[in-house]
């Protein structure tokens, strides 16, 4: 069966669980996203476990995925995989033009008739509100601005590229250590050529195992792994801002190198995968699992600060007891005039009962 979209717990207990019991089985077509987003913390928590622990790929799937990983380990320690995601039917359903001409906008026209209740939109207006994605070379010139020189190794998840080669020709010049699913994996790829899911499949593994992962679009694939990252260890997912890019990409002609890069970096400042961007409410829980990330772990810093604050304490009750020995001494002395009744039973530094009774 395929539920609604944003379909809240209740309406699984009323309309799925019944057919659950009395057919044994249910098959949950399209379900990403069908879930709302909105849960009780409990049932996150469990959506957690569901997502990240009881959720497997295929072993011949999980396989060669991991096959490519050690593949690109082997050419470099580290490596980004970018997810470029400018097939035709993504450029089409975005309204997006990128400077084709007629050819451009009679292609993505008709692919765009696929979706009768699309609206009309103006390409120019989209890419300023950031809902056009970018190009591969503007891809990769935010990668270069933000630092990433030509020797890194990119591995780039997509499928049909719209424009092929000519298209790609400026990112492989950026970066010429450039992979693909199809040019480290040609004869095992066979098996998996006529299912598209499949092959997404293998690029979500490679794109989940790289140091930096970026996205080029807001798509369920690049939230998910986005979710899954900071989940898992928290590796950095770059996502590139691109209402605030789409401006400077148009201007990048009348600046030099330096103050592009500059620009870049400041457009980038909270959408490059930093721990602090996870805050509660903030967007949608495949990307931003808020109730299921732990507690960060205690920082170098942290322990140093915490070694002087204990230092600082060790010196004080050392004193103390220096004082309370020297008070003791005296005790002896008072104590057959009965001019002393107490004695020491715990000793505090700055609130904490260090030696209770």
């Amino acid at each position: 069966m395929r539920v609604p979209r944003k379909s809240t717990p209740e309406y699984y207990l009323d309309q799925v669980l019944p057919i659950l019991l009395r057919r044994r089985v249910v098959q949950l077509t399209k379900f990403d996203y069908r879930l709302a987003n909105d849960l009780d913390e409990e049932l996150q928590k469990m959506r957690c476990r569901v997502n990240y622990h009881a959720l497997r790929f295929t072993k011949p799937i999980e396989e060669l995925g991991q096959k490519l990983v050690m593949r690109m380990r082997s050419m470099a320690k580290r490596f980004i995989a970018v997810h470029l995601r400018f097939e035709p039917d993504m450029l089409a359903f975005s309204g997006c033009y990128y400077g084709g001409g007629d050819k451009e906008r009679y292609e993505l026209g008709e692919i765009r008739k696929r979706w009768a209740t699309l609206p009309d939109l103006s390409p120019e207006g989209e890419r300023k509100r950031g809902k056009c994605p970018l190009t591969p070379h503007e891809v990769g010139l935010m990668l270069r601005a933000l630092g990433f020189a030509n020797d890194t190794h990119l591995y780039v998840a997509s499928g049909e590229i719209y424009g092929g080669e000519e298209t790609l020709r400026p990112l492989r010049e950026l970066f010429p250590n450039f992979y693909t699913k199809e040019m480290l994996a040609n004869e095992e790829l066979k098996p998996f050529l006529q299912f598209s899911s499949r092959l997404a499949a293998i690029d979500y593994i490679v794109c989940d195992e790289s140091d930096v992962f970026v996205t080029n679009n807001n798509g369920n694939m690049a939230k998910i792994l986005a979710g899954r990252r900071r989940y898992m260890g928290h590796k950095r997912t770059i996502r590139p801002n691109a209402k605030r890019l789409s401006a400077l990409f148009m201007a990048k002609n009348q600046m030099d190198w330096d103050t592009f890069a500059r620009k870049v970096k400041s457009c980038q400042r909270g959408f490059m995968g930093e721990p602090e961007e996870m805050k509660p409410g903030r967007g949608e829980f495949h990307e931003f699992p808020y109730s299921c990330i732990c507690e960060k772990p205690v920082t170098d810093e942290e322990h140093t600060d915490r070694d002087h604050h204990l230092d600082k304490a060790s010196a004080h009750l050392i004193a103390k007891l220096q004082s309370k020995d020297r008070e003791k001494k005296g005790e002896k002395k008072f104590k057959k005039k009965g001019l002393v009744e107490e004695q020491i039973t715990s000793v505090h530094i700055e609130g904490e009962e260090l030696f209770p009774d």
